[in-house]
């Protein structure tokens, strides 16, 4: 009796308990702010993230518990934490069109247009890049399509191709451009990672081509279409939104 009191209440609160995994889209609502004024509080997403939140995590203890078997089985047949991540997707897509309608005011103020590029820049990072990471993992081909679109905003899409057909092959080995060397720098392997996981990606999709006997340069090579994605995308940004942004 008590076993099954239990499922019941975990079962009624864990969709309370996912909710707190919103907290990171507060982030949009700082990036509200850098968009609508000027000057220093252009910088209040960059503040939040890099002084406020290290902060908070230093005073605040953190939780070392784990969950229960029941608990885990339980959020892993929550729907509620499918529905955080496809959120992020109309977010993502709506903050950036308004980052790039809020460029054109700005052109010729330095200080507000920096603060509003490294705003939209941490966005697509932490949010186009990592939770297009997350979905590019699953088996529905809904959930890959919002990974790429999620990508696209950071321009990135071959990591979806590199990310899963190759690091996850060849990952800590040597023919892993997405694993540190040991006792490599970040700031070497920075630019070695950007480059040669690029170039990885196009191996990939070259290799999958000739495989299937497909025109290497048609539109079954995925990266071809990753690219005619985002030139169409960044064409519809020269449009609609003009050469500035």
């Amino acid at each position: 009796m008590v076993f099954t009191f239990d499922n019941h209440f975990n079962k009624w609160f864990m969709p309370f308990r996912a909710l707190k995994y919103l907290l990171p889209l507060s982030f949009y609502s700082t990036a509200w702010i850098a968009f609508t004024q000027f000057g220093w509080l252009t910088w209040i997403p960059m503040i939040y993230a890099w002084l406020v939140i290290p902060l908070v995590e230093l005073l605040l203890k953190p939780d070392t518990r784990n969950l229960s078997a029941a608990e885990q089985d339980l959020a892993r047949h929550n729907p509620w934490y499918d529905w955080m991540l496809y959120l992020v997707v109309p977010i993502q897509y709506g903050t950036l069109f308004f980052f790039l309608y809020s460029i054109a005011a700005v052109s010729d103020d330095g200080w507000t247009l920096a603060g509003r590029i490294c705003t939209m820049g941490m966005l697509c990072g932490t949010f186009g890049i990592n939770v297009g990471h997350e979905l590019g993992h699953r088996v529905n081909r809904i959930e890959r399509y919002l990974a790429q679109g999620l990508l696209a905003t950071s321009l990135y899409m071959h990591f979806y191709i590199e990310h899963n057909k190759g690091h996850h092959k060849h990952v800590a080995t040597p023919d892993d451009p997405s694993s540190a060397r040991y006792n490599e720098p970040l700031y070497l392997f920075w630019p070695r990672t950007l480059v040669f996981s690029y170039l990885s990606a196009w191996n990939i999709a070259v290799q999958e081509c000739r495989k299937n006997k497909k025109a290497v340069w048609g539109l079954h090579n995925d990266m071809v279409r990753a690219h005619l994605l985002q030139i169409g995308l960044i064409t519809l940004i020269v449009l609609v939104f003009g050469q500035i942004a």
